[in-house]
């Protein structure tokens, strides 16, 4: 064999090297990256060379040569019919775009490398500075909270650990509700909070901004709920990372940096401002009359419409009566199902509720919320057309009528009841708290309900609750924390203490929602149950009895199967929710928490007594329908036929927005 010259040894030694090194550091370029090869396996595989193939590689080239896009999202498709692909590139939002796009370079070398011929995968870089994920389905501007999900937390733990679990929830939920308040390019936020002896606590929550407002606040809710579960319970930092949205928090130290983008609407060319003025105004001027006169056109048109829909009002399409009118089911035209409030033509507040219910639920989206598809006006006649929930409200399941006439009504009762196992009452308990939260924080309003029941908890066709009666709903500026009234109105028993002496606050809302879990597990109205001889509040019973050792007693006994520790805790939210202390009760966020934490036995506070609101024995729920306080004097409304579920058709409603 020829010796080699030196030169020539030189060069391949160097070569060598050069190889190691690239190899180590391809290596170590997928250490720090997560990914996921189509999950499910469901996908299929696409072959080298195939027109899919070199589609998905001329979109992810496409893709990270972009340099017109500053904001650090990039959703892509290429080609057609089985052969296309679509491709979302996602950066944090405190990463500058050259950095951007060098990590989604680094993403795409991991992808295609770790997850060969697959033709959906998704990968998180570098502690999510950036996400890359393609597939041959379509993935745009959906809410995936499901698999695939990866969590991450710190070893250690605070120093006071119910301080720090409040702070946590606080900063992510108002990170949260900013983020999602985004627009179509940046849906993200990052702060910090001082939490004691712990220091402070560093936060960060990003959704894709291809989701609506109410789908990002969804994603981040559902995973900040991991929180004391499987994502970092007791830890001072963690994870919880999805296709559609990822939240951090730490306290070792800052992981963030400062928005690399803010977005703000580009200035008009400085020639072009009183042209744009001119057109605006004139735009404007013309859409108004343009409004004016369609409605005017239009809404005997609608009128009959809905008429006809409901077969004119009949009683056989008659759902139910509330406190504001009759709900009719309805058949468009077209097919579609709908609810429609025919408001009450006698009554005095009749324009305000109706007003306060438009202008409130046209701006709210939540999937625990009802949705308001329309309003009709017609001389004194209005109508609130909404989505059709088929399985009517809640009190049509759980309460149990003491007395029947014939067996049928028994079987009846028995068959409603029989939907009502465990799992699906805590699903209720549990998706109407992320209604009420989302009312509270993560919309873009402050709403304060005032008349949660189970009256006014709808359930679809899966028993997932909604929200529903806006009517007295009030609305909170966002640092406002209570508010006075000289007129109360609402469901006598569930009114918190507080609000009958003119003063309402989220905890009012609070107040009734623990009510609403009492009777969910009870199975017994607020105002009726009896335990033995002892007849009363349900609230005082159930407390007297958690105190004593025996809240099982006062459990439906149709409940057999049911997780014995998932429905003591509940009872022991209720009891929290029900103190007679405002104060004292807990936040919404909170409630959230500590019913997704019910497995691992997180620590709860000790309830104080509940509100007194006298023995059912004397009198003080007999006949005792519908109630105002006006000015400090106390009536009930005995004259109607209404049931107890009913709220008082008389209520002093905030504008939300000026005349």
């Amino acid at each position: 064999m020829a010796q080699l010259s030196p030169r020539l040894l030189s060069f391949l030694y160097c070569l060598l090297i050069t190889n190691f090194i690239s190899q180590v550091s391809a290596a170590n370029n997928t250490q720090n990256f997560h990914y996921f090869c189509d999950h499910d396996n469901d996908r299929g595989d696409y072959t080298a060379n195939s027109t899919y193939h070199t589609n998905l590689n001329t979109l992810l080239s496409t893709l990270i040569s972009n340099t017109e896009i500053d904001y650090g999202f990039y959703n892509f498709t290429k080609g057609e019919n089985t052969d296309k692909v679509y491709a979302i590139g996602l950066c944090r939002g405190d990463v500058e775009p050259e950095n951007c796009r060098t990590c989604l370079n680094g993403s795409r070398a991991n992808l295609t490398e770790l997850c060969p011929n697959r033709k959906e995968a998704i990968g998180w870089y570098e502690d999510e500075k950036c996400m890359l994920r393609y597939s041959d389905r379509y993935i745009f501007g959906l809410n995936e909270t499901g698999k695939p999900t990866y969590y991450a937390h710190n070893e250690d733990s605070p120093t006071d650990l119910h301080q720090f679990n409040e702070d946590v929830n606080t900063l992510l939920y108002n990170l949260s509700r900013r983020a999602a308040s985004g627009d179509s390019r940046v849906k993200y936020a990052a702060d910090n909070i001082s939490s004691g002896s712990n220091g402070p606590i560093y936060g960060l929550v990003q959704c894709t901004p291809d989701l609506e407002e109410s789908e990002c606040a969804d994603c981040l809710s559902r995973s900040i709920e991991r929180i004391p579960m499987d994502c970092c319970k007791d830890s001072k930092g963690g994870r919880v990372v999805r296709p559609s949205c990822h939240m951090r928090f730490e306290t070792s130290y800052k992981f963030y940096g400062d928005p690399a983008f803010v977005p703000s609407p580009p200035p008009p060319p400085p020639g072009k401002t009183i042209t744009i003025i001119v057109i605006a105004i004139a735009v404007t001027v013309v859409v108004i009359v343009s409004v004016f006169v369609y409605i005017r056109f239009k809404r005997r048109k609608s009128w009959k419409k809905f008429e006809s829909a409901t077969n004119d009002f009949s009683d056989s399409n008659k759902l139910g009566q509330g406190g504001f009118g009759a709900v009719y089911r309805g058949t468009l035209p077209n097919g579609q199902e709908i609810a429609v409030k025919r408001l009450s033509a006698n009554s005095r507040q009749g324009d305000a509720e109706f007003k306060n219910e438009v202008l409130l639920l046209a701006k709210l989206q939540h999937r625990n919320l009802v949705r308001l598809l329309g309003f009709c006006i017609e001389g004194r006649e209005k109508l609130l057309v909404y989505e059709f929930v088929p399985n009517k409200s809640l009190d049509y399941f759980i309460f149990v009528f003491k007395f029947h006439v014939c067996l049928v009504r028994v079987n009846e009762d028995e068959t409603k009841r029989a939907k009502l196992d465990w799992d699906t009452r805590f699903k209720i308990i549990a998706g109407t708290a992320r209604g009420i939260l989302y009312l509270h924080q993560d919309s873009r309003l402050r709403i304060i309900h005032r008349d949660l029941k189970a009256g006014n908890i709808l359930l679809d066709e899966e028993m997932n609750p909604k929200i529903a009666d806006f009517g007295l709903a009030r609305l909170f500026v966002v640092d406002q924390t209570h508010e006075d009234t000289q007129r109360v109105v609402g469901t006598y028993g569930y009114m918190a203490p507080e609000y009958l002496i003119g003063q309402f606050s989220q905890k009012s809302d609070v107040f009734s929602f623990g009510v609403l879990i009492l009777e969910i597990v009870s199975g017994q109205k607020i105002s009726s149950i009896q335990h033995g001889e002892e007849t009363g509040y349900l609230c005082h019973i159930a407390w007297r009895r958690w105190s004593e050792g025996r809240a099982r007693d006062i459990v439906d006994a149709t409940l057999n199967n049911g997780s014995e520790s998932e429905i003591m805790r509940c009872i022991h939210i209720g009891l929290l929710c029900v103190q007679d202390n405002a104060a004292a009760r807990p936040t919404m966020a909170s409630v959230v928490a500590m019913l997704t934490s019910h497995s691992f036995g997180l620590p709860l506070q000790v309830p104080t007594a509940p509100a007194f609101y006298g023995n059912a024995k004397s009198g003080i729920f007999a006949d005792m329908q519908l109630w105002e306080i006006n000015s400090g004097t106390t009536r009930s409304n005995e004259t109607t036929n209404r049931s107890d579920q009913d709220s008082l058709n008389e209520a002093s409603i905030t504008e939300p927005y000026p005349h």
